[in-house]
């Protein structure tokens, strides 16, 4: 394909994600009420006294609607946009490789939400009670903006959804050969450093929460090493 080609596919793709992810946000805004609800249900489970979600700003409640529609339609068109990422790189792939796509989008998919769980049940859940608890042993009611808290959980569910296709990502990239495990392990230290810099961005300036994010993030780059050592094609007798 010329290079003309190949910018008019990918505005199609993009076109084709964008509509995907209009339709998906006109869904999540009219349950945006409820996604909100879900968001902010770890500071009732805390029974904190004194804690209060409040806001300061007359278009406050107006933009965490829409920005928590956002959050909910990138999760909800994920699979399309996925495929359409998967479909723009696959006419250059071989035909053996293009039977993964099913996989690719299936497993991504998965793999983000369980990372979108895990950043709600462990660091929102765990390292939020622990900050906030911060504030009684001080002797100080917690009074949180909606905003700055829905800014934290968002950040953190959609960075743990996508650090967790890590696995997912080492897989094919190391099937179509584009990565080995010799290619990570080499990599290991910016790695780290890289994820050390986007636990600073990400979490609060609180170093247990930032190693709330590092370890786990770090466990699965090791993850990954062994799914590419895994899936690194094995050559035949003779070749």
């Amino acid at each position: 394909m010329p290079f003309t080609s190949h910018l008019a596919e990918l505005r199609s793709r993009l076109i084709k994600a964008c509509l995907a992810l209009a339709v998906a946000f006109a869904a999540c805004f009219a349950v945006a009420d409820d996604i909100f609800a879900v968001l902010a249900a770890p500071l009732k489970v805390l029974n904190i006294p004194d804690l209060h979600l409040v806001g300061t700003a007359v278009t406050e409640a107006f933009f965490t609607k829409m920005k928590v529609a956002f959050a909910g339609a990138i999760i909800v068109a994920l699979p399309v946009l996925l495929w359409q990422a998967w479909q723009f790189v696959a006419p250059g792939l071989y035909e053996h490789e293009k039977r993964y796509t099913r996989a690719f989008v299936g497993f991504g998919s998965l793999f983000f939400l369980a990372g979108a769980v895990f950043s709600y049940e462990v660091l929102i859940g765990q390292g939020l009670g622990f900050l906030l608890r911060r504030y009684a042993a001080i002797n100080v009611e917690p009074w949180i903006q909606v905003s700055e808290y829905l800014s934290v959980s968002v950040r953190l569910v959609l960075a743990c959804g996508v650090m967790f296709q890590l696995p997912v990502l080492a897989f094919f990239f190391a099937r179509v050969g584009l990565i080995d495990h010799r290619f990570l392990i080499g990599h290991f230290r910016y790695a780290v450093i890289g994820i050390a810099i986007l636990s600073a961005v990400l979490t609060p300036p609180d170093f247990v929460a930032q190693i709330f994010f590092m370890v786990p993030l770090s466990v699965l780059y090791g993850i990954s090493i062994g799914v590419a050592y895994l899936a690194r094609p094995r050559k035949k007798d003779g070749e």
